[in-house]
């Protein structure tokens, strides 16, 4: 789809070098982008501009005390923003640039408005891998806030479409460059003085931190919204959705797994990291299709299916 005006700051466009350079100039005049990722698409922002984080709340309709992710270019960056110890140090050499996201003390002074971090002394920083956002980074010299590019609690974007679908007529410039690879937001931990923990499941799994660790994750107890993706229901489709259905009730739109073929699969061959790239996308299929329901097929919980159910048991949730 072609841009609606002559500014190109709405409308979906290729993620060619133009259309990044034009977006990067819209970003340091205070505007907002939705950008690719490896996760999902994103809407971003100057993290240091209060009126410009003001609008990605007001474009998501995002309640203001869920915080933002803050996604910078380097690991150099993210020091000038968050106090990494020798264990983010360590984590921050393993994954990243990659779908992990770190809760860290922030640092005095750090040029990052209040509203990223919803008054907390922490912030939720990452250093993503999609070269289109890493490019975003460098030419706008900035610090880039950016939650997924969809109506809060809605279902996430891993496709342009995706993005104007949800946000219409208050869609931003957006940039297209086809379908997310991981397709679900990254992992997020918060490093605890007695240990580390996961607030949000993700694509780099409970497992693979542990062994960087040499730890157990402790127990996540209720506590306050740190990071995004804590509320109980969130990535929601707008019609009733059931899990672990081998088969389908009347009307319901069926996403299967595995063996189980369903209307749309998953993965029929079992995969857990296509299955988690698929994800939304399917559920956006599904929930635009004429059925009045949506059932989805049991998906094991190892490794990266522990992120699918619990982006499915919020999406749920949320009914």
């Amino acid at each position: 789809m072609a841009g609606s005006n002559a500014l190109r700051n709405s409308g979906v466009y290729p993620a060619d070098d133009s259309a990044i350079a034009e977006a990067a100039a819209l970003l340091r005049a205070g505007g907002i982008v939705a950008v690719p990722t490896e996760t999902v698409y994103g809407l971003a922002a100057d993290a240091a501009n209060p009126e410009a984080v003001a609008a990605i709340y007001r474009t998501k309709g995002r309640p203001d005390f869920n915080p933002l992710i803050v996604h910078v270019g380097d690991v150099a960056a993210a020091r000038r923003i968050a106090d990494l110890d020798e264990r983010a140090e360590r984590l921050a050499q393993q994954f990243w640039p990659g779908p992990m996201t770190m809760v860290l003390p922030i640092v005095p002074g750090a040029a990052v408005t209040a509203a990223v971090t919803a008054g907390l002394s922490t912030i939720a920083i990452r250093v993503p891998a999609h070269p289109v956002m890493q490019r975003l980074l460098t030419l706008s010299g900035l610090a880039l806030a950016a939650p997924s590019a969809n109506r809060s609690g809605a279902i996430s974007p891993t496709r342009a479409r995706h993005v104007l679908s949800s946000l219409g007529a208050d869609s931003p410039m957006i940039l297209d460059a086809g379908a997310c690879s991981s397709g679900l937001e990254s992992t997020i931990i918060a490093l605890r003085p007695a240990g580390w923990q996961i607030l949000r499941h993700g694509p780099i799994a409970a497992e693979q931190i542990a062994a960087v660790m040499q730890t157990p994750p402790l127990p996540v107890i209720d506590h306050a919204i740190e990071a995004p993706g804590q509320l109980a229901g969130h990535y929601a489709p707008s019609k009733a959705l059931r899990l672990n259905a081998v088969t389908a009730l009347k009307n319901e739109w069926h996403i299967g797994f595995g063996d189980i073929a369903g209307d749309d699969n998953l993965s029929a061959a079992g995969d857990l990291a296509a299955a988690a790239a698929r994800l939304f996308d399917a559920l956006h299929i599904a929930d635009a299709s004429d059925r009045a329901a949506i059932a989805v097929a049991p998906v094991p919980k190892a490794g990266i299916g522990a992120a699918i159910a619990d982006r499915l048991a919020r999406a749920a949730n949320r009914q």
